[in-house]
């Protein structure tokens, strides 16, 4: 969570600019924060269940997921990822905050999901095109 330390050393450096609805931030951010850490649990959960690695970069042999949460996102992790980066900029409540989940969404987009569709086309060949034809990267 790199972004969120950035953007909260911002929001330190121009002193906290509040978002417009001040009264509303706290239990609004709370409920984004948590409902974008359902995914990432149920996707854990999954890969634990499934026997499936967690870390793209492992050579060991995998299992293509499209159960669970990855029959409505190729990346249900990263989804929640940019989810809970949203939560957090909207429970603290100061606009430069909302800088952090969109960084999250760039660089996880044009970086990290590149990489790994890759890999899985590589490794899965056209089990992973067909399915990546069917379900989208992100809802």
């Amino acid at each position: 969570m790199l972004y969120l330390a950035i953007a909260a050393g911002v929001c330190w450096a121009v002193g906290w600019p509040q978002l417009p609805w001040p009264m509303l931030h706290e239990p609004v951010g709370m409920a984004v924060f948590f409902a974008g850490g359902a995914p990432i649990l149920w996707a854990f959960r999954l890969f634990r269940l499934s026997g499936i690695n967690l870390d793209p970069l492992s050579e060991q042999s995998r299992v293509l997921a499209t159960d669970g949460p990855y029959r409505f996102s190729r990346n249900p992790m990263y989804v929640g990822l940019v989810v809970v980066a949203l939560g957090v900029a909207i429970w603290v409540g100061s606009w430069p905050m909302l800088a952090a989940p969109i960084a999250v969404f760039a660089t996880v987009n044009f970086v990290h999901i590149p990489f790994e569709e890759h890999k899985l086309a590589d490794e899965f060949g056209e089990a992973f095109t067909a399915y990546a034809a069917r379900v989208r990267r992100w809802l």
